[in-house]
């Protein structure tokens, strides 16, 4: 990741070369941060609100006081205007601040988007699964907190596996998200994705494909499914706000052949960005 510009409240712009998180930092010394990630079309970011929404959301799951809206906006603001970028990616973060003195920090990064989006949406990406050992994602299930360990570590194994992803399961191969993405597949014109009571993520960009399936003929079945199905599908592919939508070819090396839906759901992506 290329940082372009970091903003930290109560100071505005800060040199990304320079230090900005204190080592005592909650959220770097017990992973109790929030943090949510949106894509930047043409300057601005998407859906921002629904965002700043679900950050809002986690912090409160985390124990953490609420984030200032305004603050996180303009902090926006600030970073875009200083990163240049039309096209980017935005990390937001509140964390607790330093420990014992309940003064809670929030932090908004832009970022390059990977060079390599577009040539690994042309050939696809191979996915492993990685059994939990659990029912689901557990208590913080649905919370996207700094305490990320787990996701980073499988992303290593699936590419010390020569694949480029992961799909986490629950107890008896229910398919749950990927380290961050969610998951879908298709089966004639059904788009199957795990459902948020199973604790998954609300992705935003789950959300939009959702609202876009049904206006290209498809229906959209989020339920509880096994490894299964996914892996003998006619179709599958994640959702993210970096990667977009990206075709799945392969899980656990069986071959998933490409179809349709992933380009025309990308393409809506792009159309609901653009207006």
């Amino acid at each position: 990741m290329t940082l372009l510009a970091l903003a930290v409240s109560g100071r505005g712009i800060v040199d990304p070369d320079e230090p900005a998180v204190h080592a005592d930092d909650e959220a770097f010394l017990r992973g109790r941060g929030a943090f949510e990630t949106a894509r930047v079309y043409g300057g601005r970011p998407f859906r921002l609100a629904e965002h700043l929404a679900r950050l809002a959301g986690s912090a409160r799951r985390l124990g953490l006081p609420p984030p200032d809206t305004d603050e996180l906006e303009t902090l926006v603001e600030q970073a875009l205007s200083a990163a240049g970028r039309d096209e980017a990616f935005l990390r937001l973060y509140r964390t607790p601040g330093r420990e014992g003195r309940d003064e809670p920090s929030a932090y908004v990064l832009v970022a390059e988007l990977p060079p390599d989006l577009e040539e690994m949406r042309a050939r696809g990406i191979r996915l492993i699964s990685v059994p939990l050992g659990v029912e689901g994602p557990g208590l913080l299930g649905g919370v996207k907190s700094t305490s990320y360990a787990l996701n980073m570590v499988a992303v290593d194994e699936a590419k010390r596996r020569g694949a480029q992803d992961a799909v986490f399961l629950a107890l008896g191969g229910t398919v749950l998200e990927g380290p961050t993405t969610n998951v879908w597949w298709r089966r004639g014109r059904t788009l199957f994705t795990p459902a948020l009571e199973l604790g998954v993520l609300a992705g935003v960009t789950r959300a939009v494909l959702v609202e876009a399936a049904p206006g290209l003929g498809y229906e959209v079945e989020e339920g509880t499914f096994p490894v299964e199905e996914l892996a003998g599908a006619e179709e599958a592919f994640t959702s993210s706000s970096v990667r977009e939508v990206m075709p799945v070819v392969a899980v656990d090396d069986r071959p998933i052949p490409r179809g349709k839906a992933a380009g025309e759901l990308q393409r809506a992506l792009r159309e609901a960005a653009r207006t």
